[in-house]
């Protein structure tokens, strides 16, 4: 999917619409686990198996899209939505 480097939306900064610059946000390393993650290695603690029958069949065949949108006008960056899910996302100057 090819989508504009630039768009005109509303900023909910600046509360008009102006022209924004788009960008893929990047992947961050996680931190801590999270609350489930620490309950499910306690399950595991101690136990020759999986708890549960192994999960099949459920993944997603694409990743969604995560689009930050940077104002021109005052610098502030937001999401809007989301996001979609694309196998190939390209951002391209119109």
């Amino acid at each position: 999917m090819k989508f504009p480097k630039k768009v005109r939306i509303f900023c909910p900064y600046c509360k008009k619409h102006t022209e924004h610059q788009v960008e893929i946000a990047k992947k961050r390393p996680r931190g801590s686990m999270t609350h489930g993650q620490r309950l499910m290695k306690r399950k595991l603690k101690g136990y020759g198996s999986f708890p549960k029958p192994k999960p099949t069949g459920r993944e997603k065949s694409s990743k969604k899209v995560d689009l930050r949108f940077k104002c021109l006008a005052c610098g502030k960056k937001h999401t809007k939505g989301k996001g979609w899910r694309a196998k190939k996302f390209e951002l391209v100057k119109v």
